[in-house]
């Protein structure tokens, strides 16, 4: 990306974080930059495309912290599930835009995808189904944590270590 692309994508992301996914249009993109809206479209051909750009970043920090996760507690799910949980919570408008459309995947960077999911594939010793199964799992109790539908008295910790048990049976 262009060092303009650059400005464009971190002013938008800022604005995601800040009043989430409805407040990002390309004239409130506009208006936070001082720019004209038609502007944007010489770095970014329309909205889809910075969502896609701030979908590829969710996807690096994730593969980011994982990785780390993975280098402290190497085979840990626990440790794993720690780490996405704690993103995630930490950039739950992002983690929402990324998560709840289907995945562009045409317009992500190659091996993208693949570099995010690998330290969970290996946690799992190569188990697709199982490494699909504990992301399901994690990515819904983040979703409905981040949607507070759970009560306000539930033991959040002990149902992820409930969880993990139960799919590393």
């Amino acid at each position: 990306m262009t060092p303009r692309a650059q400005e464009i994508a971190a002013a938008a992301r800022a604005l995601l974080e800040e009043s989430g996914p409805a407040a990002l249009t390309m004239r409130t993109l506009a208006d936070r930059l001082g720019i004209k809206a038609p502007s944007l479209y010489k770095h970014f051909p329309d909205k889809h495309a910075v969502e896609v750009e701030l979908t590829a970043q969710l996807l690096a920090e994730t593969a980011e912290v994982l990785e780390a996760a993975e280098a402290r507690a190497p085979g840990s799910p626990e440790a794993l599930a720690e780490a996405y949980r704690a993103y995630a919570l930490a950039h739950p408008h992002l983690y929402c835009l990324a998560t709840e459309r289907p995945l562009p995947r045409a317009g992500l960077p190659a091996g993208l995808e693949d570099r995010a999911a690998l330290p969970l594939l290996r946690t799992c010793a190569g188990d697709l189904d199982l490494a699909r199964a504990v992301w399901a799992f994690a990515h819904g109790m983040v979703i409905l944590e981040i949607h507070g539908r759970f009560p306000a008295d539930a033991d959040l910790d002990a149902a992820w270590k409930r969880g993990l048990k139960a799919l590393h049976a």
